[in-house]
Parts: structure tokens; C-alpha cells; sequence
């Protein structure tokens, strides 16, 4: 069995590295700095939106499917640094060789992996091997956009078509699943500075089960599972949430049987 690793960021504007871009605005304290070019930058694009290596990771929520069953969590502690976070999620890459599944992971999530790496010194020779070290890599290996070992899972659905990408939450939603619930990734940034990484954290956490919901449905699609192993795993999978501990798996309960 290849196990599976589902995975999800959430990120902050890095001000260390904006402080080094806007040397005039070093004089300035963190929030402030980071909200000035914000202002700036959406002035000038009408977005804010920073470049993919100005993310700073605070969480990486993951959803693991291997011979023990399914685990979902973030990785590391409220208080884990941005070095450690990258470190522990390529170990498990290391370790297991997984099947990496995202939710525009290819657009956002593989680039801010790979800036961040860069930054801080992450050695991840399988994830990033082109077929150097194994063979089978070279025809399927984590990199190339269109093999499989990275799965992201909007663009297959959309056919790599960007005007046909749809949002996660909505997408959630339709098939009936929860979705967000009440927090976006916009509203991460005002979530750390008032110190409730436990709150982003759950966040992460959601949306990462959210997209390994539809990764199962999307299964059905490819004949890898049958609608009675797909049901069955949906009831496993909420009898699991219903173990967890997190006021937010039993909002996520909720609003899954609401849908």
C-alpha cells in the first residue's frame, strides 16, 4: 500500500525578509512594516496578495492514510518554528515516499515549500529527485506539474484550465462536506498577532480533512475504491473526528450532518 499524505499551509507575510527588501522602513515595527506594503501593494495591483516566498509558514496540517488507517493533524506545536515545520513534513516524504495530495498545492503550497527550503537549508533529496537517485522517479516524481506523485487536486479537476479552478470551501460544500468553518486564510495573519495559533492550527486542520474528503470521492471517479469502501470510510472517518479532542472537530461534525 502507498500511503497517502494530504497536506495544507498556512502562512504569514515574512517581515524579517520584507525589512531586508524596504531597508527606508527598517525603523518601523513588524505589524507596521508588513501593513505598509500590504496598503502599498494593493494600492499599485489592487491585491496584496505577496510573492509565494514572501510566506512565512506558521502550520502545516496533514492528513496521513497508511497501514495503521487515518491520522490528521498539524505537525509540530503551537510554538514550532518555520525551519522545524519544513524539516518534520519532508521527513514523513523521506520516510514513506507518499502520494502528496493538496488543494492548489501546485499554484501555492509546493512553491512556498520549496522558497522556504531554500531559505532555511531543508535537505529533501527524495522529494526532490528527477529520477537521479531512482528511476521510476524520472517518469513520475513530485516536480513535474503534470505527473501524479503530487496530486493537486483542483487542477486535475479543472483539466490544468485556471478559469475553471474552483474554491475549496465551495467545492466542499456542493458535495456535501463541511468546509470552512467560519475562519479563511485571509484572516490568518489577524490570528497570529493576537496569538491564537491554536485557532489557525484548527483551521489548517479542517481544511486539510476537507480536501482529503474529496480526494475519497475523487477515487471513486478513478475505479481505486468502491462506493461501499468509500462509505465505510466515510463512517470510519467520523467516528475518528468524534475521538478527537478540539471544539472545532465537533463544529466540523455538526456541519457535516447538517450537509
Amino acid at each position: 500500500m502507498i500511503p497517502t499524505l494530504v497536506f495544507d499551509l498556512e502562512t504569514i507575510p515574512d517581515a524579517a525578509a520584507l525589512r531586508t527588501m524596504r531597508p527606508e522602513l527598517s525603523q518601523l515595527e513588524d505589524s507596521v512594516l508588513v501593513d505598509k506594503i500590504l496598503e502599498e501593494k494593493q494600492e499599485k495591483t489592487g491585491s496584496s496578495f505577496l510573492p509565494h516566498y514572501l510566506h512565512k509558514i506558521v502550520a502545516i496540517g496533514c492528513v496521513f492514510k497508511g497501514e495503521e488507517g487515518v491520522k490528521v493533524r498539524c505537525l509540530g506545536t503551537e510554538t514550532t518554528d518555520e525551519p522545524r515545520l519544513l524539516a518534520d513534513f519532508f521527513k514523513l516524504i523521506e520516510h514513506y515516499t507518499p502520494q502528496l495530495v493538496s488543494w492548489n498545492g501546485a499554484g501555492f503550497d509546493a512553491q512556498v515549500l520549496h522558497y522556504r527550503s531554500l531559505k532555511h537549508l531543508i535537505a529533501a533529496p527524495r522529494y526532490w529527485d528527477w529520477g537521479d537517485e531512482d528511476r521510476d522517479f524520472k517518469f513520475n516524481n513530485y516536480l513535474n506539474r503534470y505527473h501524479t506523485r503530487h496530486l493537486d487536486l483542483m487542477e486535475v479537476l479543472a483539466s490544468f484550465t485556471p478559469r475553471a479552478n474552483a474554491p475549496l470551501d465551495e467545492m466542499a460544500k456542493m458535495c456535501g462536506l463541511p468546509g470552512k468553518l467560519g475562519v479563511e486564510g485571509s484572516q490568518v495573519l489577524s490570528l497570529w498577532r493576537a496569538g491564537k495559533m491554536a485557532e489557525i492550527r484548527a483551521y489548517c486542520e479542517t481544511d486539510v480533512m476537507n480536501t482529503y474528503l474529496l480526494y475519497s470521492r475523487f477515487q471513486v471517479l478513478r475505479g481505486q475504491i468502491s462506493l461501499d469502501q468509500f462509505n465505510a470510510e466515510q463512517q470510519e472517518i467520523k467516528t475518528l473526528l468524534s475521538t478527537l479532542p478540539g471544539q472545532h472537530w465537533k463544529e466540523y461534525l455538526s456541519a457535516w450532518a447538517v450537509h
